[in-house]
């Protein structure tokens, strides 16, 4: 397991679990690979709600409440299907907090887009904030450098409230 990434999910648990605060994740291209990192962490069941991997349109849709517009407008691989994924996820789950991704880990091109460009979006109440990649390794190392990325940006999130 990647020593780097357990440190963040480490930091994650502790300040959420310190505050009695929950966590919900909608991942589409990293496939379960985020609550894989979260629940590796002994006690994630003390602030780890749900992982929720709608892969489809449909999925995003029917699971996650995405605007088909949302989707037609801007592709499943946009800056804002993911911040619908985040902000749904997190109220569907009543959690404090939730993180998501989408994006094309590749070989092809994907909606126009091409293969290793990645939206992210971290929520909480009252605010959402993203972070766009553009990652050239192979598709398992782009999923990687995805779920750090969003640990990573739900940290910065969590630490702005501390």
């Amino acid at each position: 397991m990647d020593t780097k990434i357990l440190i963040i999910a480490e930091k994650i648990k502790g300040m959420l679990t310190k505050r009695g605060l929950t966590l919900s994740v909608a991942e589409s291209c990293t496939g379960g690979l985020i609550s894989h990192w979260i629940t590796s962490v002994p006690g994630a069941s003390a602030y780890f709600r749900t992982g929720i991997v709608p892969y489809s349109r449909e999925a995003k849709e029917d699971i996650l409440a995405v605007s088909g517009k949302t989707i037609n407008r801007f592709g499943m691989v946009s800056r804002e299907t993911a911040v619908e994924m985040a902000e749904n996820v997190r109220m569907l789950t009543k959690a404090d907090y939730s993180v998501s991704s989408t994006g094309n880990l590749g070989p092809d091109v994907l909606e126009g887009k091409e293969r290793g460009l990645i939206y992210l979006a971290a929520s909480r109440k009252g605010k959402t904030i993203t972070k766009q990649l553009i990652l050239e390794g192979s598709r398992a190392e782009n999923k990687e450098a995805s779920s750090m990325a969003a640990l990573k940006l739900l940290l910065e999130l969590v630490e702005e409230e501390t």
